[in-house]
This record gives structure tokens, sequence and C-alpha cells, in this order.
């Protein structure tokens, strides 16, 4: 047989990632967006894209995700190859980033064989490949037609321009938290270190910073933070964080509510946002708020 041949793409190349023939069960393609189109925007680039050929003939693809101004990659996304899972995991193994993989799905892809089977050969060639399972996550859309959620005059939302009081509140709001990404976070490096990556990624969003909004009761105690934001595609929840004193108020209905009509104001035609399959406050919290699951994502993780 042929020797595999794994490499980035050349500049003008990209007609080599699109040439491979897969099924659009899974990922990005089932999820519609436009590779080409990403490429415009400086999201994928020839040396974010990978390639697995077996006598000239691409047998494998793999592009890895970032921001137009960013200097690596922030997430692996886009990952097809064949049945043969040792293709995919030679794929990833060659590629020099570290970063997540995220797997977009379909809300019902374990009812589905045919789109089981497409995920179950990705997770298995990204295993081979020395990554580790890390969560599964539930992805929402809020549009106008589900109605702005109610604020229940319950807390008093203030703006906070100083990011170490933001800090601290990301600090507070990690101790118990449900989110694996954060938990990872802190095995690796403690709630400092989780905290500070929180706030990258906060401040990494091209919008508006006066969004941000503390959140107090009504005899002026923190209860939580609640981040309206837009990524790269759309308005998002950036973040929503209730402190550990003030959990089992139901305070994650507020912040969300309050966050999800500062986007509506701003204009926004859509609202995108995610929770871990395992937080289940949070997904009441969406559900009752108008927000569907569109999608699940499944995220792997190279070890520490």
């Amino acid at each position: 047989m042929t020797d595999l041949v794994v490499r980035p793409l050349n500049a003008g190349e990209e007609h080599l990632f699109l040439s491979l023939s897969a099924p659009a069960t899974v990922g990005m393609a089932w999820a519609g967006r436009d590779y080409l189109e990403t490429v415009k925007a400086a999201q994928y680039r020839p040396e974010w894209t990978w390639v697995a050929l077996r006598g000239g003939e691409v047998v494998g693809r793999a592009a890895w995700w970032g921001g137009p101004a960013d200097q690596r990659p922030l997430s692996l996304d886009w990952f097809d190859f064949g049945t043969d899972v040792e293709v995919g995991a030679a794929l990833l193994r060659a590629a020099p980033f570290t970063v997540d993989y995220c797997l977009v799905l379909p809300p019902g892809w374990r009812e589905d064989p045919e789109v089981r089977a497409a995920a179950d050969l990705r997770v298995a060639a990204a295993t081979r490949a020395g990554m580790e399972p890390l969560v599964e996550r539930l992805n929402y859309l809020w549009t106008p037609a589900a109605g702005l959620p109610q604020r229940q005059g319950r807390l008093e939302f203030r703006p906070e321009p100083d990011d170490e009081v933001i800090l601290d509140v990301i600090r507070r709001t990690h101790d118990g938290t449900f989110d694996a990404h954060a938990r990872a976070e802190m095995a690796r490096g403690g709630v400092d270190a989780s905290a500070r990556d929180e706030l990258e990624f906060l401040r990494w969003m091209p919008s508006p910073r006066t969004w941000w909004r503390l959140a107090f009761t009504g005899d002026g105690r923190l209860a939580g933070l609640a981040v309206p934001g837009r990524n790269q595609a759309r308005p998002i929840i950036g973040y929503i964080g209730v402190v550990p004193e003030q959990r089992g108020h139901g305070y994650g209905y507020d912040l969300l509510a309050e966050a999800t009509r500062i986007l509506a104001d701003a204009g926004a035609p859509e609202v995108g946002a995610d929770t871990d399959i395992g937080n289940t406050p949070m997904a009441a919290a969406f559900a009752r708020a108008g927000y569907p699951v569109v999608q699940k994502r499944v995220f792997l993780r190279h070890p520490s």
C-alpha cells in the first residue's frame, strides 16, 4: 500500500481540502459552515489546515480554527477521514497543535446509527492520537420568536470596568463549578489559572466591554456575573456564574435573562450559548428562557 503523507496545505491549495468526499453527518459540514468563506475570514489558514494523502489522493483532513487576529489556533473543529481510524490518528499526531477538539453533532446523535458511527470513528481517532474525552455540551440558540425572557426584579445589575474585580468574581464562581473546562484548568494550574483563562476568553471577544454586568441582591450582596458578548460568528452568552453562597435561588436564570436582553437591545438577531450536559441547573435556566438545544458538542483534550 502507498505510504501515507500528512502535511499542511500550501497557500492556494484549498481545493485539496474540498476534494475529500465525506458525508455531512457530523461536524462543521453538518452545521453548514462554508469552508472557503471561513478561509476568507482568516479563521482557517493553510498552516492550520492539514491533509493526509495516499497516492496523491486526500484520505483525511483536519482544520484548526482561530480568530483573524490570533497567532495560534484555538480549537480543532473540522476533522474527516474514511473508516480507517489510523489515518485520522496519524493526521492528528503529525500536526503540532494541542488545543481541544470540538466535535459538533446533531442533538439526537446517539439515536441515528449513521451519525453515531461517524462520531465514534472521530472520537476513536482522536483518542488513538493521545487525546482524552473531556465533556459533552449542549449548544443553544435563542431567537426573538421565543420572546424575551422576563426579568424577575430580584437582582440589581451594574457594570464593572475593573478587570481585577471581575477576575475575583470569576475565582469565586469557579468554586464548586459544574463546568468541565474550568475544572480541568483548575486541576492543571489552580483556581487563579482557571479564572485568568476565563477572563482572557471574555476579553478576546470582539464585543463591548460595557456589556458585562455584576449582579447584586436587594441587600447589596454579590450574586454573580453575566457577560453577554459576541464571538466571530454571532452574539453569545459569554459567561454566567453565581457565587457559591448565592446558589440554590435560581439566580442563573436572572443572569441569563439580563444578558439576553442586553444583546436583544443591541439588535442581536439570535444568541448562542453552551452549557455542560451535566449542569442541570443551567440547562433548566436555558429552557425557561426560551433557548432550544440546536447542537451537542463533544470535547476532547490533550492530557496535561
